[in-house]
C-alpha cells in the first residue's frame, strides 16, 4: 500500500447463553483512538480497498490472538473479496500464523451484497467449505430476499438483523417472520445468532424459541483492543 492509514479493532462477544461461553468474538475496524469505522475507510481509495481490507483483516488476527482469543473469530468479507482465492489464502496463512485453525474463522457476508453476487458467492462459499472455514449471512432479513436465500447458499450460520427483532417481544407481525426462519433453519442445520439485542425482553423471547447465540448490548458492548467480558441475562 502506498498510503499509511493508522487503524485498530473492537471485539464484541458473540454468546452461547447455554454453555455460558464466548462462541465467538467480531472483529469490528475503528480508527486508532476508538473514531469510528467510516473515519478510516475516507482515508482509503476504491482501488486501494480490497488490499487494505486484507491488511486489516490480518492484523485483527493477529491482535485477537495477542489479547487472548482461544475461541472462533468472526471477520467481514464483502463477495467480491471472498471471490478472490488470493484473499482467502492469506487469511489462512494469518490463521496458521498466530495459531489458529480454519474452522475457527467464520466469514460474515452481508445479505444486500449476497443478492447482488449470489452466482460467485456460491462458488465462494464452496471454496471456502473445502478448506474449512464457515460462512455467515450477516444483516439477514433486512433484505427481504425470502427463504431461497437460506436454500440455495445453505450458510453455516445467519445473523438476524437487528432490525427484524427490536421490541420482537411486542411485534406479532416480527414474532410470525423471526419463527418461520427459525423452521427453515432446523431443518438446514443453521445455526442462528440474534444480532443487536438490547434489552431483556427482546432476549427472553428469543431463548424462549431456542436462539442460544446472542451478540448485543444486553451481553457486551465492543471492547476496544480487548476481548470485552460478558454480562449474561
Amino acid at each position: 500500500m502506498t498510503q499509511k492509514v493508522n487503524f485498530s479493532y473492537a471485539y464484541q462477544p458473540i454468546v452461547d447463553v447455554i454453555n455460558r461461553v464466548a462462541y465467538s468474538y467480531e472483529a469490528l475496524i475503528r480508527g486508532p483512538n476508538n473514531e469510528p469505522p467510516t473515519i478510516i475507510f475516507a482515508q482509503v481509495s476504491r482501488i486501494s480497498l480490497p488490499d487494505f481490507d486484507q491488511q486489516a483483516r490480518e492484523f485483527a488476527i493477529k491482535l485477537a490472538v495477542q489479547l487472548g482469543l482461544t475461541c472462533n473469530i468472526n471477520l467481514n468479507f464483502l463477495p467480491n473479496s471472498l471471490s478472490a482465492g488470493s484473499y482467502i489464502d492469506k487469511t489462512l496463512d494469518a490463521l496458521n500464523e498466530n495459531n489458529l485453525n480454519p474452522d475457527q474463522l467464520i466469514i460474515e457476508v452481508p445479505e444486500s451484497e449476497i443478492i447482488h453476487h449470489q452466482q460467485d458467492f456460491l462458488y465462494s462459499v464452496r471454496q471456502c467449505r473445502s478448506k474449512g472455514i464457515r460462512i455467515a449471512i450477516d444483516d439477514f432479513g433486512a433484505g427481504y430476499s425470502g427463504l431461497n436465500l437460506l436454500l440455495n447458499l445453505q450458510p453455516d450460520l445467519i445473523k438476524l438483523d437487528m432490525q427484524l427483532i427490536r421490541k420482537i417481544d411486542a411485534n406479532r407481525s416480527r414474532q410470525a417472520v423471526v419463527k418461520a426462519i427459525l423452521e427453515v433453519c432446523r431443518e438446514l442445520n443453521i445455526k442462528i445468532i440474534a444480532e443487536g439485542v438490547e434489552n431483556l425482553s427482546e432476549y427472553e423471547w428469543l431463548a424462549k424459541e431456542g436462539i442460544s447465540l446472542f451478540q448485543g448490548y444486553l451481553l457486551s458492548k465492543p471492547g476496544f483492543q480487548s476481548l470485552p467480558a460478558i454480562t449474561f441475562p
